[in-house]
């Protein structure tokens, strides 16, 4: 029943279709029983198991297509990314109170650039990361928490911005494009899906903090209790946020 319902667990098949159960598996499920002995719903409590796994260095935009395949990708010029950012901060800015920040952003000279409107941001974030192939971990006092990203990574190749609080939730991924000779930086393209779907925000969030748990334990733990404490917004909520959103994205891409 719950393989139908919730697509978990997921076990191995024999020839003969019988399935069989991994010991990793068998454990998961025995976590989920747990958190329904403590009272929670079977939906809630499987999420909560899938979210607290170790996340392997793998592409968030491939990830988060994975779940949601029904996420339709859109090419981007760099200068559309950015004008989709700007105007996810700066409604996270005017709507969010204590929010959740993530941001990838490749090379540590990106993240420069940019780094005053992360610090402004993460003034009344309730915690902040940043991304990029910084050479090592800090976490400045007014500032977000910068998380190397080794030169191999998948996430060397992405784009990322998630907001995740009770007022706003809003997630932009995109995956650069190869090009045959390198492009200029004003040509570069990114297949992108950006999204105001709760739980699909609620899980790259989740992603995210699971790249820093190695890191800084203690934080990232403070971070997920933070996520999963939050509903999200409402339909009505989205729907201004959304409306919001476009218009803001039409100035900044004007």
């Amino acid at each position: 029943m719950w393989e139908a319902r919730h697509g978990f667990p997921q076990p191995d098949r024999s020839d003969g279709g019988h399935r069989r159960y991994q010991p990793e598996e068998v454990d998961r499920v025995q976590r989920v029983a747990a958190e329904r002995q403590a009272g929670l719903a079977l939906p809630l409590a499987i999420r909560r198991v899938r979210d607290q796994e170790p996340l392997e260095d793998v592409s968030l935009f491939a990830e988060l297509r994975r779940l949601h395949p029904e996420l339709t990708p859109r090419t981007l010029t760099k200068r559309a990314m950015i004008g989709l950012s700007f105007a996810i901060e700066d409604e996270t800015m005017a709507r969010a109170e204590r929010p959740i920040l993530c941001g990838a952003f490749q090379r540590q000279r990106f993240y420069r650039q940019v780094q005053h409107r992360w610090q402004e941001l993460a003034r009344t974030a309730f915690a902040s990361f940043v991304f990029a192939d910084f050479t090592r971990v800090r976490r400045p006092a007014t500032s977000p928490m910068e998380v190397p990203l080794a030169s191999g990574s998948p996430m060397m190749r992405e784009w990322l911005l998630v907001s995740w609080d009770q007022r706003l939730a809003v997630c932009l991924v995109g995956w650069e494009l190869p090009e045959q000779r390198q492009p200029a930086d004003s040509a570069r393209r990114f297949e992108a899906v950006w999204t105001l779907e709760t739980d699909l925000v609620r899980r790259a969030a989740h992603l995210c903090v699971g790249r820093v748990a190695g890191l800084a334990p203690a934080l990232a733990a403070t971070a997920r209790e933070r996520i999963d404490s939050l509903t999200g917004p409402g339909a009505a909520e989205q729907l201004r946020a959304a409306a919001a959103l476009t218009t803001r994205m039409a100035e900044h891409l004007a």
